[in-house]
């Protein structure tokens, strides 16, 4: 790897390098004054400031918005192999320590990008299998190279890669979804959480398999879940699971508008011994609001991210507003809603804004019991607030 004085540099504009120094990692285009010609995708670089004052060691983008994503501020530190080692085996460490049970860390997110000083690199672990998914084409350029790493601090049986939607718009990054190590995943695949079995799909399923960042948010919300649940956009049944085991929920109805997640929600009913008292309808969350006749004393709303750009957040707002007000409305009083937002674009100043215009327009008067984000093996970055990015408001409702 090269050394200090033979990085190309990429120089700042003035007065942008405060939020790099506090230890940001995305150096967006419009932050940058100059950058070397010719430079290419994946180049380590030297990000300065405008006097020419080195700041930190970063990757390099030409086909991304994030010209350059920043991992090392340990100016003698290079980006190399062995660094990549030391933050892997420090992500897994801490999920380790969070899930102290074998069978339990090894099914959570291991790698959280971001937040464990690794941008662009997500790994989550399904016991003896896992699977990785890259949000920068650097790191996609260096793809051998980790799942080299993963083998040697994981020694998984298999290793999955799974893609983000958008990211070859994005990023530039040319990957197909598939195996890339060892052993392809049995199918089907069971996981354990909250005491409750689940059969996933790493091949097909949603995500990279499993939404792992509702982990508490699932069993927090089940306390208080009642009556007859609708839970919409339930994917493989997580909410449901929860409230039939840990709640006062007598009958839930599982929503959602891909009928082999409903499948697989149908399996975990039955592998949980709840079969009885879970019913579901393949249908799009707005649209089965605006059809149904029928009331709920709790409704759950866990819908897709709707803002992929900043440009996206007034739309995303329009569309909590709509989904929250329509779900206002099957409420009935007293109960209790569980609403969720995993558009990281959207604060939750906004968010909570548009389920009380929501309120407003049901003529519902509401209290927020409790305001929750991400599991904690999804930890938040200080340095990069934005990957504070899931909502989970559980409310009272009359």
């Amino acid at each position: 790897m090269p050394n200090l004085d033979e990085l190309p540099q990429i120089i700042l504009k003035p007065r942008k390098a405060q939020p790099f120094f506090a230890g940001h990692p995305w150096v967006f285009t419009g932050a940058i004054a100059t950058e070397p010609a010719g430079l290419k995708e994946g180049a380590e670089v030297l990000l300065v400031t405008d006097q020419r004052q080195p700041i930190a060691r970063g990757l390099y983008n030409p086909l991304s918005n994030i010209r350059v994503r920043l991992y090392s501020w340990d100016l003698n530190v290079a980006i190399d192999e062995e660094f990549f080692e030391q933050r892997i085996r420090s992500a897994v460490r801490l999920r380790q320590r969070l899930f102290p049970h074998d069978r339990d860390w090894k099914m959570s997110r291991l790698v959280f990008s971001e937040a464990d000083g690794l941008s662009g690199l997500t790994v989550d672990g399904f016991g003896d299998w896992i699977c990785v998914q890259f949000t920068s084409l650097a790191l996609a350029m260096r793809q051998e190279m980790i799942c080299n790493i993963l083998d040697r601090v994981l020694q998984p049986f298999g290793i999955m890669l799974r893609t983000e939607k958008g990211m070859t718009a994005a990023e530039g990054i040319m990957l197909k979804d598939g195996p890339l190590r060892g052993d392809p995943p049995p199918s089907p695949l069971y996981i354990h959480e909250n005491d409750l079995d689940y059969q996933i799909d790493l091949r097909e399923g949603q995500k990279t398999g499993f939404y792992y960042d509702q982990r508490d948010n699932r069993k927090v919300a089940a306390r208080y879940l009642f009556g007859e649940v609708l839970d919409l956009c339930s994917y493989s049944g997580g909410f449901a699971l929860n409230a039939l085991k840990y709640g006062l929920a007598e009958k839930v109805t599982c929503v959602d508008s891909s009928a082999s997640a409903l499948e697989l929600a149908a399996k975990n009913a039955e592998l949980n011994e709840l079969a009885d008292r879970i019913d579901f309808q393949v249908s799009e969350g707005l649209r089965y609001l605006e059809q149904t006749d029928r009331q709920f004393d709790s409704i759950i709303l866990d819908p897709p991210k709707f803002a992929r750009s900043r440009g996206g957040v007034d739309r995303a707002l329009k569309a909590y507003y709509k989904w929250n007000a329509a779900a206002l409305r099957k409420l009935k009083s007293p109960g209790i809603l569980v609403t969720c937002s995993c558009s990281g674009l959207v604060s939750e100043e906004e968010f909570l804004n548009s389920i009380q215009l929501a309120g407003s327009q049901a003529g519902r008067f509401i209290r927020l019991l409790e305001a929750r984000g991400q599991s904690p093996d999804h930890p938040v970055s200080l340095q990069c607030p934005e990957n504070a990015y899931l909502k989970c408001l559980i409310c009272a409702v009359e």
